[in-house]
């Protein structure tokens, strides 16, 4: 294990920071597009409790990664 000085350890932090807040604004933008009820996502509910399965979004969600992951190693060659 490596030890990281504090300035390479605040960078990290930062990057990590940037990263989640993408992520953040992008479920933001995408729940607003309609992508998280999707026909196959699945949902319970009761009086006091509720069950949200997202199975078709997470489908989809996985074909995208799938395909960009694809794309940079295609190009990365």
């Amino acid at each position: 294990m490596t030890n990281l000085d504090p300035q390479q350890f605040g960078k990290l932090i930062l990057l990590l920071g940037i990263v989640t807040s993408i992520i953040g604004i992008a479920v933001i933008l995408l729940g607003k597009m309609g992508l998280f009820k999707l026909p196959g996502d699945i949902e319970f509910e009761g009086k006091t409790w509720k069950v949200y399965l997202p199975i078709a979004t997470c489908i989809v969600i996985s074909i995208l990664l799938t395909v960009i992951i694809w794309l940079i190693k295609y190009f990365k060659k």
